[in-house]
């Protein structure tokens, strides 16, 4: 925990914060801080500072801080993923929030099986917490949007075009295609399938809605791996 993220329920006044929880367990155990330390805080979806520690027990925290900073900038991405196994879902969504990608679409595909979307940490309130995770781990205070579509048809048909308007659209898929591109400028609309890629079905309908195959060559990477490699040499 790089940070904590503070809500607006944290504020006690306009600038005391009271914490408990799990943030208070971290600053004890890991941090092992003491009344008078500073530490890094910031304001969900606003902006980061410092918070020092006029009190503090095994119950609570008490912070007098004071937000100036801005969060980094976010990535012009916005990242399709076709959703993986509950466990690779979880760090997926953690290393695409510490990455700065603020916009996460989680899509249906052939090889997505039926019951990973009945998974408890598709859940708000799961979801939200590998997202607070990822902003944590990256000094970050800005929560991404994450939709879910459930059906890929109508999705890439009806929805998908007016996304990727005025953007690059990219499918990572291991046959054809160019080397993925590094150091871009551009917006881009990136596409990840799930474990045995997309099939070719899908591969042409994201192409008939303005997608581009790339890829990192021959090896078959996990989902999360991808996510990270592919973000990364687009914008490194």
């Amino acid at each position: 925990m790089n940070l904590l993220l503070l809500t607006p329920d944290d504020f006690v006044s306009d600038s005391l914060v009271k914490l408990q929880g799990r943030q208070l367990q971290h600053v004890l155990s890991v941090h092992q801080a003491k009344v008078g330390d500073t530490l890094r805080v910031g304001l969900v979806n606003s902006l980061m500072g410092e918070g020092t520690i006029t009190a503090l027990s095994t119950d609570a925290m008490e912070m007098d801080v004071i937000l100036t900073e801005q969060p980094p900038a976010a990535l012009p991405l916005t990242v399709l993923l076709a959703l993986p196994r509950p466990k690779m879902l979880k760090r997926s969504l953690q290393h695409l929030t510490a990455l700065g990608v603020k916009r996460i679409v989680l899509m249906n595909s052939y090889r997505v099986e039926k019951s990973f979307w009945q998974s408890p940490w598709l859940s708000e309130e799961k979801v939200h917490e590998q997202l607070v995770l990822g902003l944590e781990q990256a000094r970050d205070t800005v929560l991404p949007e994450v939709i879910q579509e459930k059906r890929f048809k109508p999705f890439v048909e009806d929805r998908l075009p007016a996304m990727v308007a005025g953007k690059r659209g990219m499918v990572a898929h291991p046959v054809g295609g160019i080397s993925c591109p590094h150091q871009i400028s551009d917006e881009v609309v990136l596409a990840i399938g799930p474990e045995g890629g997309f099939i070719p079905y899908e591969v042409e309908k994201l192409e008939e809605a303005g997608f581009e195959r790339i890829h990192l060559g021959s090896r078959i990477l996990r989902v999360e791996t991808a996510v990270t490699a592919i973000t990364s040499k687009l914008y490194d």
